[in-house]
């Protein structure tokens, strides 16, 4: 399924959340469902009609991942724990919320979703959707990321305590610490040191040419600086005026991809190795395989785009 933009535009709220009043707590405290809690400190916890207020209001200090699910379809339980466990591996970067929608009928009014499981982070209060339906582990964690940096870019980096809502079963799942130069451009992206961010991963790269985690960080942080000050409208008409502009549509492509269009990012720059020659195509050829890396090789959209590359260069 498709996500929504995670530029600082998809901060407008597409969610009504005025009908989420805040009812009067339970008479007793609420059971947490296997792997979670109900303590707000927590890495993953239940959200509730009650509580969910609270939730999105702390999502001014952490992000804040939220799934719509129900407890009597097994696969969007499934996807709960797929969550849980990305949940657990990121040690309170972000908190996660699951919501049974059964038992809490105003969040499902609210969020006016037709069919469960449904996801939406939330940064300084704000809804970003997410997705609809069930998505791999690795996609999820993707576009975590790309949560988080949206929060970084908004000032959000606060953590929620991790011990309390590690399942068991993964006790010994112990994220390990990054390498120094690794550590040094997470820390320049928070503070919003995108530069920093860069000669820290070059430097990274200098000492290990084959470091993969290296090259894809300072490939997303390129996308970062190449969009940060872009105007959305303003590059979209840029490049529908003339198809030919490389640098036009290279833009809206990484904007495309930052806003987790990837695959409107990736067609459009084929279609400009198609309509160009000599440098003009070699570079927007270049800036292509540059977004492959951004995503990852191995993703299923990268490898479609690489056939339909050829197809265009051949």
């Amino acid at each position: 399924m498709s996500h929504q933009p995670f530029t600082a535009a998809a901060l407008r709220g597409a969610v009504d959340l005025s009908s989420l009043k805040r009812p009067a707590p339970p008479a007793g405290p609420a059971s947490g469902a296997a792997g979670t809690s109900t303590d707000g400190a927590s890495v993953v916890i239940e959200g509730t009609d009650a509580s969910i207020r609270d939730v999105i209001a702390a999502s001014a200090q952490h992000p804040v991942v939220m799934v719509l699910w129900s407890r009597r379809l097994q696969e969007s339980a499934d996807f709960v724990a797929t969550l849980t466990t990305v949940a657990n591996r990121y040690a309170g970067r972000f908190q996660l919320v699951t919501v049974d929608v059964d038992a809490n009928p105003t969040i499902l009014q609210a969020f006016q979703v037709q069919a469960v499981p449904v996801s939406f982070a939330f940064v300084q209060g704000q809804p970003v959707p997410l997705f609809e339906g069930v998505q791999p582990e690795a996609q999820v964690t993707a576009v975590v990321d790309q949560v988080l940096a949206l929060a970084a870019q908004h000032g959000v980096t606060g953590t929620v305590a991790a011990g309390a809502a590690v399942p068991e079963a993964d006790e010994a799942e112990v994220e390990p610490p990054l390498p120094p130069l690794h550590q040094k451009a997470f820390d320049a992206i928070e503070a919003g040191d995108l530069d920093g961010a860069a000669a820290a991963y070059r430097e990274a790269l200098a000492q290990s040419p084959a470091d993969a985690d290296a090259k894809l960080g300072l490939a997303q942080v390129g996308l970062m600086q190449r969009t940060q000050d872009a105007d959305l409208q303003a590059a979209r008409a840029a490049a529908a005026a003339d198809p030919a502009d490389v640098d036009a549509q290279i833009l809206v492509a990484d904007l495309d991809l930052l806003g987790g269009h990837v695959e409107d990012a990736f067609a459009r720059l084929v279609d400009t190795v198609r309509i160009t020659a000599d440098a003009d195509r070699n570079r927007a050829r270049e800036h292509l395989v540059e977004l492959f890396e951004v995503i990852g090789t191995s993703d299923e959209r990268v490898v479609r785009a690489r056939k339909a590359l050829m197809s265009a260069l051949f």
